[in-house]
């Protein structure tokens, strides 16, 4: 072919491309091949475009008016005739597995994807562990005093603080991995390996075990540390609410990359939720102190929702009287509006956010492609 796409030769080469010789040395004016000289080599160099016009020709149309280009129709039309009595080809799905062992499939390769990848996972759990302990010994035995609404503030600031910063950096960790997974996923899914759903079903589930080990060690060292109740109950409702916060961050930003062409978009826009989210989270202003016009998104803010699971479900029936004669219970409904019977609801969203997400990013990376070529 040559410059443009436009055919000059289609045929058999032959032994040593004698065919290919022969075929151009036939035309007035190129130049023989010398001996022992590379066929490729002097092709390019005769039917260059400084060759066609110094010769005054177009190759392209010379092969248009020679006989291999009449017989490579002919050929082509004879075998493009099907023969009497065969049918097209057909299979009855687009994929040659079924849909679950597409699903198990790609929960494999991620598994291994993952396990390889401890600059992502190794990484996730060391930071995890630092920031426990740094968050442990800042906020050192606050879960025990409850005797001030300055207390009170001030542990409500350790789980206020642990959510965004963790959140924020498992959302932000989880960007460029799922961009290259999605690279390799465009590939796969156009050789028919499989869909797209079995992709995000591998992509999501293989986040949820190393999410929830993270969460373990979190857990474990901050609530010890920092000295909250040590009641079965409590335990579960810091670590329930701490899983579930981390769960839906990573999907959040799971799926800022489905939607987004890139990881620095999906930087973008993923930063300017976090800001948002940090502002209508409740705790620097709190719910009841929010101008009515913007409350509405008080209660579309996952932080916020995250705060009130914890806080409630720690302090949220403690009847200890604090020193202005009023109950932890009663300043968190008076000041922020938080109340213990509530958790429920609280519970049931938390654990609606992650599954919003992980379906998000499922339907917009099946919805969307952002190949280039």
């Amino acid at each position: 072919m040559k410059r443009g796409g436009q055919e000059i030769y289609v045929g058999p080469l032959g032994r040593h491309s004698c065919h290919l010789i022969k075929y151009f040395e036939s035309m007035h004016g190129v130049s023989k091949i010398k001996e022992a000289y590379n066929p490729a080599t002097w092709m390019l160099e005769v039917t260059a475009s400084s060759q066609e016009m110094m010769l005054g020709v177009d190759f392209a149309d010379l092969y248009k008016n020679s006989d291999l280009y009449k017989r490579n129709k002919a050929l082509i039309a004879e075998l493009s005739t099907p023969r009497p009595g065969t049918k097209d080809l057909h299979f009855e799905t687009q994929f040659s597995q079924p849909f679950w062992t597409q699903c198990m499939a790609c929960l494999w390769k991620q598994h291994w994807s993952y396990w390889r990848n401890p600059a992502y996972t190794a990484v996730r759990f060391i930071f995890t562990t630092f920031i426990a302990i740094v968050f442990g010994t800042m906020f050192w035995d606050l879960g025990t005093k409850v005797s001030r609404s300055q207390d009170l503030i001030n542990a409500m600031g350790s789980m206020y603080a642990a959510t965004l910063f963790l959140g924020v950096q498992n959302s932000s960790s989880v960007q460029p991995v799922v961009a290259v997974e999605r690279t390799v996923f465009y590939r796969e899914k156009a050789a028919g390996m499989y869909s797209a759903i079995p992709y995000a079903f591998g992509q999501v589930f293989i986040e949820i075990p190393y999410v929830f080990v993270q969460s373990v060690f979190y857990g474990v060292i901050v609530y010890s540390m920092i000295g909250f109740e040590w009641t079965a109950a409590k335990f579960f409702w810091y670590f329930f609410f701490m899983y579930c916060t981390l769960l839906y961050f990573t999907f959040y930003g799971m799926m800022t990359v489905a939607i987004t062409p890139n990881q620095n978009v999906a930087s973008i826009v993923a930063a300017f939720f976090y800001a948002a989210w940090n502002l209508f989270s409740g705790f620097i202003v709190p719910r009841p102190r929010i101008p009515i016009w913007w409350r509405w998104y008080y209660w579309a803010c996952p932080v916020a929702w995250t705060l009130y699971g914890l806080v409630a479900s720690q302090f949220g029936d403690i009847q200890t009287k604090l020193s202005d004669d009023e109950t932890v219970e009663q300043y968190l409904r008076r000041y922020f509006g938080f109340k213990h019977d509530f958790l429920g609801i609280v519970a049931a969203v938390i654990v609606a956010l992650p599954v919003m997400f992980a379906l998000t990013f499922a339907l917009s990376i099946k919805a969307f492609n952002f190949q280039r070529r």
